[in-house]
């Protein structure tokens, strides 16, 4: 079966803001990120850019922290399944490969990051039934209660109003269907060796993104986002990853290619903003890799949330 790639190009009027961000862990700032990256965008900017490089930091992201992220989350062949915010597909392959036969609509903000989600998609579920949706997660074309399943990875971080955002995906999803949110919380990043320039430089990509409307550490409010949106039976359960010596792939794989790269990629915003100065923030990514090194400790949480539309 080949994959159902459907644009539907919406009207995107509005609080761009509010929009359906690309779903990656990161904040929106202003369209020069995306102009510094080589890659043109349509929807809010984004601290980290567009560019090739950070379209691989998410693969990463999503391949290291698969089985973690992921486990528990299974749909039935059939269900009509909503990814908000789908970004690159770099979660979108690992949905599919967890629930074969799910008719999946996959939506995001950017033309672009449809355009590599869709590729990646074709390169590793050519079979999956795929509808793909350019808009605003707040103006979403769809009737009410046309989804059985709602899954939003790394998406409500970035938005000035989330829980705007997800009482506007509550109205498409059925009685009774339910709602998977994930997002991280930099608040929880502790190592070791302890670093006060690691901790600050951690904090700048904080800032950035709260002074973006966004919020870092949006994981911790997951249970009363959800229940003041209007979703019941809200159940919050925290993913712990903790990386040393004797988790080599951890290590790699998150703490080096995800955490580092991730705060590593706001440098430019981090000084134009005045938050630091060249030395200082160098000195904290040091500080940020040696973590990774022999001797070193590294550990964060993500936090899962799955809710019912009542």
């Amino acid at each position: 079966m080949t994959t159902e790639t459907t644009t539907r190009d919406t009207t995107r009027s509005g609080t761009q803001t509010a929009a359906l961000t690309t779903a990656r862990s990161g904040t929106p700032t202003t369209a020069r990120t995306a102009a510094r990256s080589g890659t043109q965008t349509d929807g809010p900017g984004y601290v980290h850019g567009y560019s090739t490089t950070e379209a691989q930091r998410l693969g990463d992201q999503a391949n290291t922290l698969a089985e973690l992220l992921h486990a528990g989350t299974a749909y039935r062949a059939g269900s009509r399944v909503l990814e908000a915010g789908c970004g690159v597909g770099a979660q979108t392959v690992h949905l599919l490969a967890a629930s074969p036969g799910i008719h999946l609509t996959a939506a995001d903000i950017s033309a672009d990051s449809l355009a590599q989600a869709r590729a990646r998609v074709a390169a590793h579920a050519p079979g999956a039934q795929v509808t793909w949706h350019h808009g605003d997660l707040h103006r979403l074309p769809f009737a009410d209660g046309a989804f059985d399943h709602l899954f939003v990875c790394f998406v409500l971080e970035h938005l000035a109003d989330p829980a705007a955002a997800l009482a506007a995906l509550r109205r498409v999803l059925r009685p009774g269907g339910t709602v998977t949110v994930i997002e991280g919380d930099h608040g929880s990043a502790f190592f070791h060796p302890e670093s006060a320039a690691a901790r600050a430089t951690v904090d700048h990509l904080v800032r950035l993104q709260s002074g973006a409307g966004g919020d870092a550490l949006i994981g911790r409010r997951l249970h009363p986002l959800l229940t003041e949106a209007g979703f019941a039976d809200v159940t919050v359960r925290p993913r712990t990853v903790y990386a040393d010596g004797s988790r080599p792939a951890l290590v790699e794989g998150f703490t080096r290619r995800t955490f580092v790269a991730m705060v590593e990629s706001v440098r430019s915003d981090a000084l134009a903003a005045g938050l630091t100065t060249p030395d200082a923030f160098d000195r904290g990514i040091a500080d940020l890799r040696r973590t990774a090194e022999e001797g070193g400790t590294f550990h964060y949480t993500f936090f899962k949330a799955v809710a019912v539309n009542p």
